[in-house]
Order: structure tokens, then sequence, then C-alpha cells
């Protein structure tokens, strides 16, 4: 796949292309559904299929007090377009500017002029440019003169980047994953702890991940770190040791490893929920439930180490 990071850099093909425009957070298989539809409507009509989306979501700009934490990050969510298969992905740098953009503007310039659009692909809710003004009625209404037709892909029912975060909120990681379509994965880097897991036996890779991505609730999971290694994962606040206001910190005991992380980049994926976060009145208690904790993870994850 290739990526383009700004659409006047997009060099169009003859033929025009396929394009389909969204946030695409978190790519999931309502997003899928609409790319796989993108990628039969250029292969009949000889195109290149082109996913345009922005560098942040748009609700970061327009309404920063109540936008929602992300699914994925930028570079997260190119690798999951480009294991769809799609030609080219597009990315608009999306700023106040961009957000004032009148939707007439953007089909002219953006849509028929910089990418050669043919076709254009979209979900039936889809709105865009300012206030939300553009949608598949003025996409239809813009498209015949401009050489494009309008093709709207009626959405999974249930299947919404909102609904994903909503079962995220609750500590439903299966259910996420369900409708993802894998499970939900956060990366950040491996920082310094308070050491505290070294002393109890139960050594762990505090991982500091980014403000605006979307965490489960507190909890205990099981999942898998950097993709192939067993962990047991706690988000939450440690009540054992700290009170109710200290913050939510993701922590992960992997399986059968030693070794230094500190600094490294981590990728931490969520399998399943293990149980609540609790406070424990002695370390023993504590120290009791973590031995339990790990093997329900390896039982869950059907870990078995390799050697």
């Amino acid at each position: 796949m290739d990526v383009v990071t700004d659409p006047a850099n997009f060099v169009a093909p003859r033929a025009g292309t396929a394009v389909t425009i969204g946030a695409y957070d978190g790519v999931h298989r309502g997003h899928q559904l609409v790319i796989d539809q993108l990628r039969r409507l250029a292969a009949d009509g000889g195109l290149d299929s082109v996913v345009l989306t922005f560098d942040r979501h748009p609700a970061a700009v327009v309404r920063p007090e109540s936008a929602p934490k992300l699914l994925t990050d930028l570079d997260q969510k190119l690798e999951v377009l480009a294991s769809t298969g799609v030609d080219h992905t597009v990315v608009v740098h999306f700023d106040e500017a961009r957000s004032k953009e009148e939707p007439e503007d953007f089909v002219r310039e953006v849509l028929a002029g910089a990418l050669g659009a043919r076709v254009v692909v979209v979900g039936e809710d889809f709105h865009f440019g300012r206030r939300r003004r553009g949608n598949v009625e003025l996409l239809a209404e813009m498209g015949a003169p401009l050489g494009f037709e309008v093709v709207h892909v009626p959405l999974l029912a249930g299947i919404s980047s909102t609904q994903v975060r909503r079962l995220l909120e609750a500590g439903d990681v299966a259910g996420a994953a369900e409708l993802l379509g894998r499970p939900h994965e956060v990366r950040g880097t491996v920082e310094q702890g308070d050491q505290r897991g070294r002393e109890l036996g139960y050594p762990t890779a505090n991982v500091g991940v980014p403000a605006d991505i979307l965490l489960p609730a507190p909890g205990i999971y099981a999942g898998w770190y950097d993709g192939v290694q067993a962990a047991a994962i706690s988000v939450g606040r440690r009540p054992t040791f700290t009170d109710g206001a200290a913050p939510v910190v993701l922590e992960a005991y992997l399986l059968d490893f030693a070794g230094d992380l500190y600094g490294r980049p981590a990728r931490v994926s969520f399998v399943s929920r293990l149980r609540d976060e609790e406070r424990y009145d002695s370390v023993d208690d504590l120290l009791r439930q973590m031995a339990l904790d790990v093997e329900a993870t390896r039982a869950a994850l059907g870990w078995v180490p390799a050697g």
C-alpha cells in the first residue's frame, strides 16, 4: 500500500480512482465492509482504490472538550488499512482551516481534482465539511458533473467506533474484538516504574500509553505483548498501594520471560478480561491472587513456553 501524506502530492492514475473517506478509527468490521466494496468496484472499473483519512480525529479539532479517545493511533490505522489490500491511503492534515472548509470545495479540489475520483464509496451515515453539511446526497448531486458516481454502503448493525469504545469502557475486550475483527491493541514505551513488581517476584513492563488512546476499563486481562508473548495485564490505579486518585497505569507481566525492556516500544493487546481490579488487605493476599491471575492467563491463551 502506498501512503501519501498530502492529497496535493498524490499522482492520480490516468484511469482514475475509487475513493472512500473517513476517520476510520479502529478500522472495524463495518469499515472493512466499505473497503471490500471499494476494492471490488475499483477492480471492476480498472481503477486504483484509495482510502482518504485524517491524521487526527476531526473531533479533536472541532470539539476537543468532548473528542473521543482513539482506538488506533495513525501508525496502527495505516497498518490495518494496508492489511485490507487497498492500493493507496492518502492522509489529510486536519486542522481548524480544514474544519471550516465548505464541502463543495473539498469535493471539487480533493476528490475530483487531486484524487481523480471516478467512484466514491461511503457509509450511509457519512458527513463531511463545515458543520457536517456534506453528505451522500451532496456527493451524488456533485458527482455527475464532476465525473464520479457515488455508492453508499449500508451500515452493519451494531458496529461502529462508538460501540467499540463503549465495550472497552465496560471492560468487554472480547466483545470489542468481535467488532474490530482483532483484539484491541495499544502502543507505548516501557517506562521506569517503582520496581514494586520486581520486589514482589512479578516484574512488569510499565507501558506509557498516550493520553488520547483508549484503555479498557480498570481490571486484570489476559493478552499478548508484541503479538507473541503471553502477558497478564493490569489496567488501573494499584489500589493496594495507592489511593483512588492515582493515575491509571498499564502494567504487563510477561509469562516465562526474563529481560530488560526499559525504553523499548511495546504493543499490548487484550484478549479476555479475568477480573475487576481489587484492593487487598495484605501483600500476601495480593501475591496469592497474582499467582491465580498468571495461571488464568496461561489457560485463556493456551500458552506453553517455548522449549
